[in-house]
């Protein structure tokens, strides 16, 4: 009876991965927050320039007048996904007094824990549509009043599963998630209380 429940909790949670998740309400923002993807030698993944694109876009129609990008280097990297997405934006017109810069972080919960002592108001989260839900879901744990921009394109159903894992994951209130690297404790330059870590990968 115990593994019936299970997979129909799976399943629950399966279901309202597939669903688009919500776009942004209006403007009036007061950051775009770019959550972290792959650099390659100082150059943004696609995956990660799909999302600083989008992030541009919403920037020039004015939804929010700051942007920050989020993310932190894997071991021999010479270059983080924070510097790396800034300096791209920097390269298309947004000035750098309008960029905030984390550079730490390497999970989503740390992308948004990191980030949080540095914003404030209303936040747009930009990422993939399949990670969209478990970033407003650890957003929402984070007491960030975030909102999502869902990023389009042609995502394996491999990407989807997974995200629908540790959103199941999420949701029961464990952490840390497998091979999730560990929660690290903030970094330095993070000024603030960032307040109780919340359980998640």
């Amino acid at each position: 009876m115990g593994e019936v429940r299970w997979a129909f909790l799976f399943l629950l949670v399966l279901a309202a991965s597939l669903l688009p998740p919500p776009g942004p309400t209006g403007g009036g923002y007061d950051w775009i927050a770019v959550l972290g993807a792959a650099q390659y030698g100082g150059r943004p993944s696609p995956i990660l320039e799909r999302r600083l694109e989008a992030a541009l876009l919403l920037y020039q129609k004015g939804l929010a007048s700051r942007v920050a990008v989020a993310g932190g280097r894997l071991p021999g990297d010479r270059y983080s996904e924070g510097e790396v997405g800034c300096r791209y934006l920097r390269s298309k017109g947004v000035p750098q007094e309008a960029l905030l810069c984390e550079t730490q972080s390497q999970t989503t919960y740390e992308n948004l824990l990191f980030l949080r002592p540095h914003l404030f108001g209303r936040i747009l989260l930009v990422t993939d549509t399949p990670h969209l839900p478990r970033a407003l879901f650890l957003a929402r744990l984070l007491s960030l009043e975030a909102e999502g921009y869902p990023v389009p394109g042609e995502y394996p159903p491999a990407y989807w599963l997974r995200e629908a894992l540790y959103r199941l994951w999420l949701y029961l209130g464990l952490r840390p998630f497998p091979g999730g690297g560990g929660l690290k404790s903030l970094p330095p330059s993070a000024s603030g209380n960032p307040g109780t870590p919340a359980k998640g990968p």
